[in-house]
């Protein structure tokens, strides 16, 4: 090791700048485990050298991999034991445990019970298990291995009408309240900066949140979860008594990656970073160039990285593509025309002796993805929607003629009430109806 390594050069500032952790959270290391081992001045203050900083950074990347401050420092102690310098040495790495989905995976095995345990509403079955899981694998790993496929697992048998939507339920219910205690018994912060995470108004699916607020409290930062549906009343107070560096927001569907597009706007409005993600932009990825703030990719592993970095470079804002003039002109018009519509609607397809049991929920819907995809600047984004609504019913035993019929006597019951203001929407249904007109 070079002598520019182990000179007493940095003080203790220097080292908070470097590495992002508090000043109380070094010193108590330092306390209590005798790691890092500063110097001291003859004014009794500490300093430190290259070394010092490099392990401090080693612990950090041990606490990002999930383990506990004592167990990184027990690896710390084990490998210097062996005469191993613990700086040079991969002695641990996540990914070397990640494993894939194969059928001798132990840790596809476990998910596979998790999940069978779930769909037979065996709730002490499944805590047993996971509790398995986290006795022998890091929070991360099991989070993202077992949790989360798990549950991507479960939901997919529900789209293919495989498992029903109490079974998802009963799985989602048991997930979010592991998540939450192992959020209430997650490490104290240690490094510099709050983050308030939270969805946007309407949306109701924390999971991935809740797995992104743990994974960044055990990297050691400040977080502040809100959790489902929050509205925009006292926001402006919620954000004055919190003070957060940064606003995390996740949307799963078009309607409340609209909302969350407003809430993005409003916040840059008042100078706050804001940083998003969710499913939604993993179908669309052009609606990311739509929302105010930084995009926090396609993972969970994503995510905890780019809002690493957003705290320490705070990197400008990409523009938002402005909202053409005629779509905010359609918006209007919609609104104000759409009960007409949908009375002609139905008015059509009684007279066409169509199924009319859920036609309500089927208009409120459609309603409001149109009103997204016009308030997010692009009818195009109702395509995923559309796409994702037409494999489901036909999932459930929903004949195409039925969906068929449908958009057709939507497309004229719009071309009728909307003229020429709502020619956005009605460009839009005439392509989807002549796509089902060719199947």
């Amino acid at each position: 090791m070079s002598t520019a390594e182990t000179s007493p050069t940095f003080n203790l500032k220097a080292v908070v700048l470097e590495t992002g952790i508090k000043p109380h959270t070094l010193r108590s290391w330092e306390r209590k485990y005798g790691l890092p081992r500063p110097l001291r001045t003859q004014g009794k203050h500490r300093i430190y050298t290259q070394k010092d900083i490099d392990t401090v950074k080693w612990l950090i990347a041990r606490l990002d991999e999930g383990m506990t401050i004592s167990r990184a420092i027990e690896l710390w102690h084990h490998l210097e034991g062996r005469d191993e310098d613990p700086l040079t040495v991969a002695a641990y790495q996540a990914g070397d445990l990640m494993t894939t989905s194969g059928p001798g995976d132990a840790l596809a095995d476990i998910r596979q019970k998790w999940v069978a345990n779930c769909l037979r509403f065996d709730k002490a079955a499944a805590e047993n298990v996971l509790t398995q899981a986290f006795a022998i694998y890091p929070v991360k790993m099991v989070c993202q291995e077992i949790l989360q496929k798990g549950l991507s697992h479960i939901g997919d048998l529900w789209f293919r009408n495989l498992a029903t939507v109490h079974q998802e339920h009963f799985a989602s219910a048991l997930t979010i309240e592991r998540l939450n205690a192992l959020l209430a018994a997650a490490p104290m912060p240690t490094r510099i900066g709050r983050i308030l995470v939270a969805c946007p108004p309407h949306e109701e699916h924390t999971i991935g949140l809740l797995v992104l607020s743990l994974l960044l409290r055990y990297r050691g930062w400040d977080v502040v979860y809100l959790g489902a549906n929050i509205p925009f009343f006292q926001l402006e107070s919620t954000i004055e008594a919190i003070k957060p560096e940064l606003v995390v927001l996740a949307a799963q569907r078009l309607q409340t990656a609209a909302s969350l597009s407003k809430l993005t706007q409003l916040l840059n409005d008042k100078g706050v970073n804001a940083a998003f993600g969710g499913s939604v932009f993993s179908l669309i990825p052009s609606l990311n160039q739509r929302i105010y703030g930084h995009f926090l990719g396609e993972s969970i592993e994503d995510a905890t990285q780019i809002i690493g970095q957003i705290m320490a470079f705070d990197p400008p804002v990409m523009n938002v593509k402005p909202i053409p003039e005629p779509y905010e002109q359609a918006t209007s018009y919609f609104r104000a025309k759409r009960h007409l519509i949908e009375f002609d609607l139905r008015q059509m397809l009684e007279h066409e002796n169509f199924p009319l049991e859920h036609m309500n929920g089927t208009n409120a819907r459609l309603g409001q993805d149109i009103l997204a995809a016009l308030n997010l600047g692009d009818i195009s984004f109702l395509n995923s929607e559309i796409k994702l609504a037409r494999n489901l019913i036909a999932n459930y035993g929903v004949p195409l003629d039925f969906q068929s019929r449908y958009f057709e006597a939507y497309f004229r019951a719009a071309e009728k009430n909307l003229n020429g203001t709502g020619t956005p929407i009605v460009e839009w249904l005439d392509k989807l109806r002549t796509e089902f007109k060719g199947r």
